[in-house]
Order: structure tokens, then sequence, then C-alpha cells
């Protein structure tokens, strides 16, 4: 091989290995904060701590989980609280988003204003809200407790227990502290879900709207049957995205309610904290983060594939 044969080859495998170098240090990084992590969490729910030291056990950390009533319960408080939490910032972000797209004075002002709250932290936006309720000191502490507006004895929110259960071991109706939560989350998560909903409107074409208009459709019909079908893979990606944040909040529940009162707003993610740092069962915690961790990937499966399906109807069209 002669020598300019020599130093083609050479740079030749410089040019096909410098990508790979140059993406390295990102690599490792994402391999320290990720994989790793990923791998040692998928042993660990495998495993228990014994006087002796780690040892295997199976499915013996995801049958005791099972087993757990702060697990089962936590599957019911996590239901409610992603129905009303999903519910309520889909309906407000959806009716927000509307009157934002109307032509009004200061509107950039108004979005700034409303998104406020979305960069907040968990932990601040639970605190501000315990402020506002906690008891005889909270500023609405004082309306809530008052018997002539809520009898016999006014409402406690961050106290109050659960009323009787309507479904057996199903927690509902759910507790004063629950709906707090619920508000809450909804207060903090609206601006997002607004301004993603504010967006997917601003991209369709005035004319459809004019032209359901000309045909004899009214505002809420011009809503319904036109603007909604449109909006619907923003609005997928939207629920989807709420369900997943909510699945996954610990911090607003912590500052919030401490997952009291008892176990009433203990949800699955609050519930994975509390197994593992408050009971210092590592093991059967690990066994619950795989749970949520499926939960959460079958979520993004979906919603992968309704947005795939979504943009094939509308290329079709």
């Amino acid at each position: 091989m002669s020598q300019e044969q020599a130093d083609i080859k050479q740079g030749f495998r410089t040019k096909m290995f410098t990508p790979f170098w140059l993406i390295l240090p990102s690599l490792l990084i994402l391999f320290l904060i990720q994989v790793y992590p990923t791998l040692y969490t998928i042993v660990l729910s495998f495993q228990d701590r014994f006087p002796t030291g780690w040892e295997f056990v199976g499915l013996a950390n995801f049958k005791q989980l099972a087993g757990s009533s702060l697990f089962q319960k936590g599957i019911g408080h996590t239901i409610i609280f992603l129905i009303g939490y999903v519910f309520l910032t889909t309906v407000f972000g959806f009716i927000t988003a509307l009157l934002l797209n109307t032509e009004i004075h200061y509107k950039g002002v108004y979005i700034t204003l409303l998104f406020i709250p979305w960069v907040i932290a968990q932990i601040i936006a639970g605190m501000v809200f315990r402020l506002l309720f906690l008891p005889d000191y909270g500023l609405l502490s004082g309306i809530m407790q008052n018997p002539s507006i809520f009898p016999p004895n006014g409402i406690s929110v961050l106290t109050a227990t659960a009323p009787q259960s309507w479904f057996g071991n199903f927690p509902f109706p759910p507790s004063p502290a629950m709906y707090l939560l619920i508000l809450a989350s909804t207060w903090r998560a609206l601006p997002f879900v607004m301004l993603l909903m504010l967006a997917a409107m601003q991209m369709i074409p005035r004319d459809i709207m004019e032209s359901a208009s000309i045909d004899g459709a009214n505002g809420w019909q011009a809503i319904r049957f036109v603007l909604i079908p449109l909006m619907l893979p923003s609005m997928v990606v939207a629920i989807f995205n709420l369900i997943l944040t909510g699945m996954n909040s610990v911090g607003i529940i912590f500052s919030l309610t401490g997952g009291g009162p008892g176990t009433s707003t203990s949800l699955l993610s609050f519930a994975l904290y509390t197994i593992g740092w408050g009971q210092l069962r590592f093991g059967r915690a690990a066994a619950l983060s795989m749970i949520l961790a499926l939960v959460n990937w079958l979520m993004i499966m979906a919603t992968l594939r309704i947005t795939r399906v979504e943009e094939r109807s509308s290329q079709h069209v």
C-alpha cells in the first residue's frame, strides 16, 4: 500500500470517527444520569435488604406491593386526582385560549401574567395554597371554617377526613384536601395547556371559521364541529402530557398536604417517596417505580401512535 493510499485511509477513518468522539461526552453524561440509574433500579426491584446485606428475592417486592394498602389506596387516589386535574385543566385551558384568541388589547401582557404559575416550582405552588387554607392562620381559613357558610361546623380543608366511601374500598368521594390538591395542580398547569391550545387555534385559517359562520353555524356549533376537531391532535398531546405530569407529581403534594390527612392524598408517586424514604424499603420502592415507568411508557407510546394517526388522516384530507 502506497503512502498516498494510507493517508487517504487514515483520513477516512478520522472523518468517520470524528462525530463519535464529539458526542462521546454527551453519551457518557446520558449514561450516568439515565441508563445506569434505570438499570440499577431494575436490579434493585428484585432485591431486598436484610441484616446480612442485599439478597435476591425475585418478585417478592411486587407481591408485597400489590398487597399493601398504601399501594391499593394510591391507585384510587391517583385515578380520582387525574380525572379532576385533567378535566379542569383541559376545560379551563381551552376557555382561556378561546378568550385570548380574540382581538383584545395587551394580549401579550395577559399571556405573560397567566404564564407565571407554570414557572413556579411545585414546592412553591403547594406552599402558596397551603398558606391560603392553613387552619387558624390561612387567609381563607376563616371563610372555610365559618359554620354559617359551611354548616354545621365549617370545613378545615387540610385536616378534614374523607367521607364514607360510596364504592367499597374505592376512595370516592375524596377528602377536601384532594379537591385542594386538584385545584392547586390545575392552577399551576393551566398556562402550559392554555398556550398549547392557543397556538393550535392560531394555526387554523380564519377562512374555515368564517365559512362555518356563512353556512349558518352559531358560535357553539362552530366550536363543537369545526374548531375542536381541528385542534384534536394538540388537545390529545396536552391531555397525555397532563396525565404524565399528574402521575409523577411529588413536590406539590409534599408541600401542600404531605399525603394527608392520613393517606387521603397519597398518590402513587407520593407513595413511592413514602415507601422509599419514609419506610426505607428501597427494593419495594424500586418495584413501584418500575410499575410507574411502565405506565408512563405506555402513555407515551399511545400519544405517539394517536398523533401519527391524526397526522396521516390530515395528510389524506
